[in-house]
């Protein structure tokens, strides 16, 4: 529950409205000061394997307070100190005052901030990544259920050869396996920062441990180890190079510019009455309108990637304009379009989920609106089965443009329904074929080999990508706005 206070205050729409909770938790304060605790306990478990003198009474005490954390003496402390690694570097020490003396022992503020945003992103791709490989589950099996059921496409958004609707998905559904593909890049690729000191160089380590460079390459390797990286940067400044945000980013963003396209398609065919997202018993679509059923699911997924691929600027900045070892212009930033970005890809593939697991189609509107233009996408076929009959190729194709330009004035000028089928049963031209027409316009006739494409893209690229994802598969989304 919200005190009264909390709506005295901006708050943030990403959290308070959309966020999933584990996602949310997973960019909290609670979460990103109990890692700082977690990375002090790691280096000193470290520092004392490797012979300094570190008791495990220290030890034992840190751990025994890594959760308890007192954030309003936190808040003091920074307020106090202007800094808030120390802060809480103070805020730890008052609850363990016998580990007081080695707490942060060699370290650097980012030891624990850039480390634990290392964590913070790993752990977000660990959240992303089966969302992604459900919003592709679903929208393989929307793929196959209707792989051979014949609908317009679309070029400049005017009607165009025939496809299917499940070779249409099987479009949004490459590009959705190419993000899942970045996105696993881009947490496998993620390494520690490990514990470099100051500049990049661990000269305070290697102090510690007397010219000891064997042992301060153990630290670094124990430290990385325990936070659940297999490999720590070699080289960094005193931050990690912020081309890695850069790379994490960059993934979401795409996944951002894919699932606009996708959802601005679904809008596309909701005008047209083709498919609509899922609409609830008692939704409103309008306050003044009753009868309308907005695709709002959609156009909220739209809304939100255009920020997810805005927020790749901030990165790509960042990363330009960071000075020799590192300047402080980067934290404001970061605090800011890190958790963002990741918020907001939870968000689209929570939403999106949710469409696509109650995707609608109506066959009868797509047959209508194929019977209004497959007239004109036949008379190729209409020619060529005249030639067959002994035609004359350029004699027919003369005889379709007349008819053809004929029944286009009937549809334009007029709104009538196009009856070009009418006028070339009614030409004795085509008597030789008339027996064929039923034939030649249907329109899997039209289709290519989509559900061959379909049926082989599924199996080959999509199924096998979803297998290490089988046992999260049966996670529903329930939105609560």
């Amino acid at each position: 529950m919200y005190g009264a206070d909390e709506f005295m205050k901006y708050r943030s729409p990403l959290v308070s409205r959309y966020a999933s909770k584990e996602m949310a938790y997973n960019f909290s304060d609670r979460k990103k000061f109990t890692t700082w605790r977690k990375l002090w306990i790691y280096l000193a478990k470290a520092e004392k394997a490797l012979g300094l003198p570190i008791t495990d009474a220290q030890v034992l005490e840190m751990e025994s307070h890594e959760k308890d954390i007192d954030f309003a003496m936190a808040a003091d402390e920074e307020r106090k100190l202007r800094h808030d690694v120390m802060a809480h570097v103070h805020t730890f020490a008052h609850c363990c005052p016998t580990a007081a003396p080695i707490i942060h022992l060699g370290a650097t503020s980012c030891y624990v901030g850039d480390n634990t945003d290392l964590i913070m992103l790993r752990d977000g791709f660990d959240i992303l990544l089966p969302k992604l490989a459900r919003v592709i589950d679903r929208l393989a099996n929307f793929a196959e259920k209707y792989a051979d059921l014949p609908t317009l496409g679309f070029t400049h958004y005017q009607p165009a050869q025939l496809t299917t609707v499940g070779k249409r998905a099987c479009l949004w559904l490459q590009d959705l396996a190419m993000d899942m593909r970045n996105l696993q890049r881009a947490r496998d690729d993620l390494r520690f920062r490990g514990v470099k000191g100051t500049t990049g160089t661990q000269a305070s380590f290697l102090q510690l441990f007397q010219g000891d460079h064997d042992k301060v390459e153990e630290l670094d390797r124990m430290v990385t180890e325990m936070a659940g990286f297999k490999k720590a940067y070699l080289v960094t400044g005193q931050t990690y190079s912020r081309k890695v945000d850069v790379d994490c980013l960059s993934s979401l963003a795409s996944l951002g510019a894919t699932v606009h396209k996708i959802c601005t398609d679904i809008r596309l065919l909701a005008n047209l009455k083709e498919i609509e997202e899922p609409f609830e018993k008692e939704q409103i679509g309008s306050s003044a309108m009753p009868y309308k059923r907005n695709p709002m699911r959609a156009e909220r997924c739209c809304s939100l990637a255009r920020h997810l691929v805005a927020l790749m600027s901030d990165p790509l900045q960042t990363a330009s304009v960071q000075w020799l070892e590192r300047t402080l212009d980067d934290s404001a930033n970061r605090r800011i379009s890190l958790p963002e970005s990741f918020l907001t890809a939870d968000i689209i593939l929570s939403t999106l989920q949710n469409i696509t697991e109650g995707l609608v189609v109506y066959p009868k509107v797509i047959e209508r609106h194929i019977r209004h233009e497959l007239p004109f996408m036949a008379t190729e076929n209409i020619i060529m089965a005249m030639v067959k009959a002994g035609g004359n190729r350029q004699d027919c194709h003369e005889k379709i443009r007349v008819l053809s330009q004929e029944a286009a004035a009937v549809v334009k000028q007029e709104g009538g329904d196009n009856d070009l089928l009418a006028r070339v049963q009614g030409d004795p031209y085509f008597a030789p074929i008339l027996g064929q027409l039923d034939t030649i316009l249907d329109p899997k006739t039209f289709i290519g080999r989509a559900p061959q494409q379909v049926s082989r893209f599924l199996s080959e690229e999509v199924r096998p990508q979803l297998e290490p994802y089988k046992a999260k598969m049966d996670v529903k989304i329930e939105l609560e706005l």
